[in-house]
């Protein structure tokens, strides 16, 4: 463990009566929600915004004892101390304390007891204001023996909420009707479990497509009354996918979410018949990223449906990707073109690809949003990186999206970032006449019920606006 200095305690013999230790803190929310965590105190005095607007306060308050660790902070590293032996302490809590306020702790030896070696101390903790807001009494068995030790330097604590984007996304849909949508093959706990979720947020109002038995079965694993909704009963997993896409283009559903069957088998129900939910795009796979460590949600395409796209078909890529990012109120999404480096190089095509379509940005065949590229992944997420590498680009380091070369290098950066970044990942396709839902068998509830808020909101984008068609290479004019 690394270390810095020393920790020295002050001895029975060396504390006499009037003796001050002190220390000085600023409450930040970071503060409170770590004690939250720690404790498991989650009175929603200290963490909800909206009950704490009205409460007696109107503002949220730290926790009571947050101050009181502090008073213990002292008599563990000041006075006494090191081998310091806590016995009791009596705390009157006069004053809240709200984030932002500086509080100084107080610490003052009152009386000592020489046969017991135990010495009591007044505590106060005061506000900027000169105010009171802890006063107490302690008594502690101070050290008889001069310890000095190394102090330890704690490690870093990040604080992450990982429900935090979900509940923006559930907010941002509370004003929308439920999506109706056609579950397919909705035969097995997980996707069950996330029904319910969606449905108890007012998410989705669902189709449950599957076999009756089954989908009975992962109902009651899942605890979920699905004898409240519309069931289709179909004997397996392909006339599910069928059944699905015949409701969305009669227009009886919204949007398809994907249940236990495999993604190349509802692809292939869509594209069975180009007349029923295909539009002039082409439909494209985009992952919605929650980063815990990066300070926005990050859309990437394509990871899921084209292996090697051509310069086209990632014309259609990027445009898919931007209007998803504009029906999550994100107006004007910056577009990284990844590639391997930062500059175009003809030996490396995704560089050639990327500098195209730079230019079709510029020429307004891509409309929307600010395209840069090529750009390795560190510039477009790292402004910092991007300053060493000498990468002058509005998008560096604040990348919206990022658009990878091909599946497999976007396949594998997503799973980079789930294990090893703890990222969640919401999968979506794009480009078909309803938003069309692809959780993982590794999906929680909570990212299931995002992923159908994310299809709420586009559906609405579509009905608000439908898309304009932007110019395809194949429309250009000839010279």
């Amino acid at each position: 463990m690394v270390t810095t200095a020393n920790i020295e305690n002050r001895t029975f013999d060396e504390i006499q009566v009037g003796d001050t230790a002190r220390l000085q803190r600023t409450l930040t929310n970071e503060d409170i929600l770590l004690f939250a965590a720690v404790s498991g105190d989650v009175n929603p005095a200290h963490v909800d915004e909206e009950f704490a607007r009205n409460d007696m306060f109107r503002k949220i308050i730290a926790h009571g004892m947050w101050g009181a660790a502090l008073i213990s902070t002292v008599l563990g590293t000041q006075m006494p101390g090191p081998g310091a032996i806590y016995v009791g302490q009596t705390l009157r809590f006069r004053r809240p304390v709200a984030v932002g306020d500086e509080i100084e702790v107080i610490v003052t030896a009152k009386n000592k007891d020489e046969k017991s070696k135990r010495i009591v101390f007044d505590c106060q903790c005061v506000n900027a204001r000169n105010e009171i807001v802890i006063s107490g009494e302690a008594e502690v068995v101070a050290p008889t023996e001069k310890v000095s030790r190394p102090r330890a330097v704690l490690p870093e604590v990040r604080m992450v909420d990982r429900q935090a984007r979900y509940r923006v996304l559930l907010r941002m849909v509370e004003p929308l009707s439920p999506l109706r949508a056609a579950v397919v093959h909705a035969a097995d706990r997980v996707t069950l479990a996330g029904v319910k979720q969606a449905v108890e947020a007012s998410v989705i109002e669902p189709i449950l497509i599957g076999p009756r038995p089954k989908v009975r079965a992962a109902a009651e694993q899942a605890e979920f009354d699905f004898g409240r909704f519309r069931h289709i009963d179909v004997e397996h997993s392909n006339a599910a996918a069928h059944e699905a896409v015949r409701l969305a283009a009669a227009g009886d559903v919204d949007a398809i979410i994907k249940g236990t069957l495999s993604t190349v088998e509802l692809m292939a129900a869509i594209n069975s018949d180009p007349q029923l939910l295909h539009t002039g795009r082409e439909m494209t796979h985009v992952y919605v990223l929650d980063v815990p460590s990066y300070p926005r949600p990050l859309l990437l395409s394509d990871a899921g449906l084209h292996v090697q796209p051509t310069l086209e078909e990632k014309q259609d890529i990027v445009q898919n990707a931007i209007d998803l990012a504009r029906a999550l109120q994100i107006p004007t999404p910056m577009v990284g073109i990844l590639a391997a480096v930062g500059r175009v190089d003809p030996k490396m095509p995704s560089t050639m690809d990327a500098a195209a379509l730079c230019k079709m940005a510029e020429r307004g065949q891509i409309s929307g949003a600010i395209v840069d590229g090529p750009l390795a992944f560190d510039a477009a997420v790292s402004g910092d990186a991007a300053q060493r590498q000498h990468v002058h680009s509005p998008v560096a380091g604040q990348a919206d999206i990022l658009i990878v070369p091909d599946l497999e290098t976007g396949h594998m950066l997503v799973k980079q970032l789930e294990y090893l970044a703890d990222t969640s990942a919401v999968g979506m396709v794009l480009g078909a006449r309803v938003p069309i839902v692809l959780p993982t068998a590794e999906s929680t509830p909570s990212e299931f019920a995002a992923g159908c808020a994310v299809a709420a909101l586009l559906r609405q984008a579509q009905r608000a606006q439908p898309a304009n068609e932007v110019p395809k290479l194949r429309d250009a004019p000839q010279p």
